[in-house]
């Protein structure tokens, strides 16, 4: 039985994951936005969750009944989220990359987003709550 343990969940799961990475990836950023040569660092997931999902390519999958099976259509494989620095933007005369009001706009988009992923998990918990107790 995969209640908490299927593709849906675990893909909130590194969701949230991946919004704490970035909540203070973005923080670091910002306290580094008068740093010299500082370069500004981002955190890639919804890239990756859409490339492993096979978001461009038609949706066949078969079913696998052994292990030694190979995979038909896209995995159930959740990507870990990455950190990526830019390396080659330059923002100020002291070569840091780091645009203050980007920064912040990113840091409210991160939070909305965490808020949902976490209202998702919260939901599917009570639904699970629920059937299980039968209110």
């Amino acid at each position: 039985m995969q209640v908490l343990s299927g593709t849906g969940f675990r893909r909130l799961e590194q969701a949230v994951q991946a919004g704490e990475m970035r909540q203070k990836v973005i923080s670091n950023n910002i306290a580094n936005a008068d740093t010299p040569n500082f370069k500004r660092s981002e955190v890639l997931f919804e890239e990756l969750l859409q490339g492993a999902a096979g978001a461009n390519q038609p949706v066949l999958q078969g079913r696998r009944t052994n292990a030694r099976h190979i995979a038909i259509g896209p995995s159930g494989s959740v990507p870990e989220a990455q950190r990526i620095t830019d390396e080659h933007d330059r923002m100020n005369n002291n070569a840091n990359n780091v645009d203050i009001d980007r920064e912040m706009a990113l840091l409210a988009q991160n939070q909305l987003g965490y808020n949902v992923y976490i209202q998702q998990i919260s939901h599917d918990v009570k639904m699970m709550r629920t059937a299980i107790e039968g209110r």
